[in-house]
């Protein structure tokens, strides 16, 4: 069987002269499970903004986006999705969070743009890796996974360490954190060194200890669906991002979830943006462009601005950024410690039992387009296994704000 490469139908006039996106794996359409062909995304030679339309075989191959229909051709579309058992804009791509599940109408789903935002260091990327994992775990959904924050090598050893205690079983007694990832590797090639002997593979090595076996097990059911990107904030533009997601959707039948970290560092070229606002206003309108006109769920970390790393309590409006963040995404979540914004003035707050929920991160649904709004839950973060247990709740403790929630 041949394999195509994404780059085929990428004339040389797109190349103007910027540098090239580094290579990503990703899955052939007919065999999905088969090694991936390539993609190498190019930076735009005319000036494309987000209100523009898409790349038009990708619009005309997902229902011919910014295109007129007339409401007859949009029934008989549903009708051939519905006929082919493509059902996902009936039922959702559940996020593993099952309190989060329920409040957003089951999980992710196409045309919305989801954000995550919150302090630094509360497990914004832990989160969004961990859904992505979630998603990828499904036979047959792909995740594209764009960082600007971390190389690929470094999200496969987090995803290593959080499959070590396999949520949402969660059994820390056989986690390993970071540092006992890297001792495992480490003693074992010291070892074939002393020995003179051939190199060992990363994949033997962990493949034969009993610490790294199961986990290592477990992320190749999905390791060929999840699709990374070490991205760039000088050259991975929206319009790159929008022909890779393309390229993927046409692999793999739209059955693809994007997953950015984060939304602040994507390159914005060739448009010149006034200040901060401008550009952040930029990349949200064209975030919800690709979700919309590719037919696909985008998740997307935002970060938080001075003010909000100053407040007690970080909301959508702390976000970094613009007012678009509020009136393009679709659901907007926002990350607070539990202990830091517990309300210390109820009468029911005692600071020896409150110091528990340190580990503790509240996940507050500040919008929800198709649901309710400021609905918090809380979980708990195993920080040094990278994960959450997505087996959370509603908070039932006195926040600040003066905002209580029923039981």
């Amino acid at each position: 069987m041949s394999t195509r490469r994404f780059t085929d139908d990428l004339s040389d006039s797109d190349n103007s002269g910027q540098p090239e996106e580094k290579p990503v794996a990703a899955p052939s359409a007919a065999a999905p499970s088969a090694p991936a062909a390539p993609i190498a995304p190019r930076a735009p030679s005319a000036p494309v903004t987000p209100r523009q339309a898409g790349n038009p075989s990708a619009a005309s191959n997902r229902g011919g986006a910014h295109l007129p229909r007339t409401l007859t051709q949009v029934l008989a579309e549903a009708n051939d999705r519905v006929v082919r058992g493509d059902l996902i804009d009936y039922v959702p791509l559940p996020t593993g969070f099952d309190p989060l599940d329920g409040f957003i109408g089951g999980g992710l789903r196409k045309t919305e743009l989801v954000l995550l935002g919150g302090p630094q260091g509360i497990g914004k990327t832990i989160a969004t890796l961990q859904v992505a994992r979630n998603i990828a775990m499904r036979p047959d959904q792909y995740v594209f996974y764009l960082s600007y924050e971390h190389p690929e090598t470094h999200l496969l050893h987090r995803l290593m360490c959080m499959e070590s205690v396999n949520p949402p079983e969660i059994d820390l007694s056989r986690g390993i954190k970071l540092r006992d990832l890297y001792q495992i590797i480490v003693a074992n090639r010291a070892k074939d060194f002393m020995r003179e002997g051939g190199g060992t593979s990363l994949n033997s090595i962990l493949r034969d200890n009993p610490k790294t076996a199961p986990g290592l097990a477990r992320l190749a059911r999905y390791s060929d669906r999840m699709i990374l990107v070490k991205a760039s904030p000088a050259v991975t533009t929206l319009r790159a991002i929008k022909e890779m997601t393309a390229r993927l959707c046409d692999a793999t039948g739209g059955n693809v979830t994007v997953f950015i970290d984060y939304l602040q560092k994507i390159a914005v070229y060739p448009e010149r943006p006034r200040d901060e606002n401008d550009k952040v206003t930029i990349i949200v309108e064209g975030l919800k462009d690709i979700a919309m006109s590719l037919d696909v769920p985008v998740w997307s970390i935002v970060a938080a601005d001075r003010e909000g790393l100053k407040s007690k309590r970080i909301h959508l409006f702390h976000l970094r950024g613009s007012s678009a963040l509020d009136y393009e995404s679709d659901i907007a979540i926002i990350m607070n410690n539990k202990y830091q914004i517990m309300s210390k003035d109820h009468v029911s707050f005692n600071p020896y039992t409150a110091k528990q929920f340190r580990d503790w991160v509240v996940w507050t649904i500040e919008k929800n387009r198709a649901g309710r709004a400021m609905q918090d839950m809380e979980f708990q973060l195993h920080g040094q296994h990278f994960t959450f247990d997505p087996r959370g709740q509603k908070v039932q403790q006195q926040l600040i704000d003066d905002k209580v929630l029923e039981s």
